[in-house]
């Protein structure tokens, strides 16, 4: 393999472990959002519970997610300096609102929820958990202008051998972006649901001591699973015009091919679980009753990241061999002088670090979820012994 082709795998293997962690936190955010909001209006103990259990998955997927972006950071100035170059006053500026959002608001915020259990009035604390949730799907909209840039350079002309930006607002109007931001948020709520689902089926079927915490979190998944299965495949298709209007080649490839195939196969699988096989059993609590299910629930866990990944390889290998579409290629973003032990050095490393961060992740959230809602650190008492405090409500 050339300089040209470890580049492209080693953004691609980097690319595809963080988004792991990406869809899954975008999916979690508003679900613990609107958990907190109902313990907060309703005062009910099982909602408070199951905020501070699924919270403490999020945590624990944020905080690691957050080291496997820095590395895509530094991929820019280390393998493709020439993209930097060219189109980095077009495509730089998205990216830099991202960073500060992801690594200025959204943390502070959390921040804020994590610790201000207990400290903080109910109403303040609450704006904190949906302030995050608004800042992730900020963040998420910024990286996704970036991208869509790339797919289709709207909103700038080439001047002096570099692009200018000439109209900021074809950036947030950009044909591949309108549709591809609700489609990856619909992966994100579908990845989420079937997390659950899957975390609750394994309590069931050990009939663990907390079936009625489990039984509302399987519906709150069921109903999750449900919803982001419909986004994900009705935008899904609708992004086929677009595609063939401003990249009309983009799927005539056999790798992009295998992964398009792959993402629409398993899509269109779990929607049809979602709305055929798990919500009708939500009457009567028949899925939670039916244990032999579990285990199979369990087993389609990581089907929604296997076609998150496959997706997002089937928008980015379809452009090739094009960077930045029409206008500057791979070949001649890379940075110069590179050489194939450069690559395969920052290669190694980079996986190496990554997968263990995604093991560590996936070790965490397994331990978590194992250890039920009756092992929670996230927003406990600081003194076990004592009832928790109930602040007044600020409005």
């Amino acid at each position: 393999m050339d300089v040209v082709g470890l580049a492209r795998a080693q953004f691609a293997v980097t690319g595809s472990l963080h988004f792991l962690f990406v869809v899954l936190t975008l999916g979690l955010a508003p679900l613990v959002a609107i958990m907190n909001t109902r313990h907060v209006l309703s005062g009910n103990p099982l909602h408070e519970r199951m905020t501070r259990f699924w919270g403490q998955i999020y945590v624990i997927n944020y905080a690691l997610g957050v080291f496997t972006g820095l590395v895509m950071e530094f991929q820019f100035g280390l393998s493709w300096s020439r993209l930097s170059h060219y189109a980095g006053d077009v495509f730089g500026a998205p990216l830099a609102m991202e960073t500060m959002i992801a690594f200025f608001l959204e943390s502070t915020f959390l921040g804020l929820w994590i610790f201000g259990w207990h400290r903080l009035p109910r109403g303040l604390h609450l704006a904190c958990i949906w302030l995050v949730t608004v800042t992730a799907y900020a963040s998420a909209l910024f990286v996704l202008v970036a991208n869509a840039f790339l797919q289709h350079p709207a909103g700038a002309v080439e001047r002096g051998g570099r692009l200018a930006l000439t109209d900021p607002g074809a950036l947030f109007t950009n044909p591949t972006l309108v549709i591809a931001l609700p489609h990856v948020i619909g992966a994100g709520l579908t990845t989420a649901g079937f997390t659950v689902i899957g975390a609750s089926a394994y309590h069931l079927f050990r009939r663990t001591a907390e079936r009625e915490f489990f039984v509302r979190s399987l519906r709150v998944g069921v109903v999750t699973a449900f919803v982001g299965t419909l986004v994900v495949v009705g935008f899904g298709y609708a992004q086929f015009e677009p595609v063939k209007t401003y990249q009309p080649g983009k799927f005539g490839g056999a790798v992009p091919g295998t992964a398009l195939d792959a993402m629409m196969g398993i899509g269109q699988t779990l929607q049809l679980i979602a709305m055929f096989g798990l919500l009708p059993l939500l009457f009567r609590d028949l899925l939670a009753r039916w244990r032999w299910l579990h285990p199979v629930l369990m087993l389609m866990t990581p089907l929604p990241f296997v076609a998150a990944v496959c997706g997002w390889l089937a928008r980015e290998v379809g452009r090739q061999p094009w960077l930045v579409y029409g206008k500057l290629t791979v070949a001649d973003a890379l940075t110069p002088g590179l050489t194939r032990t450069d690559v395969t050095t920052s290669f190694a490393g980079f996986v190496t670090v990554l997968g263990l961060l995604a093991l560590v992740d996936y070790a965490l959230i397994a331990r978590a979820v194992r250890r039920g809602p009756s092992r929670v650190a996230l927003g406990a008492a600081d003194d076990p012994a004592a009832p928790l405090p109930v602040p007044a409500p600020t409005f």
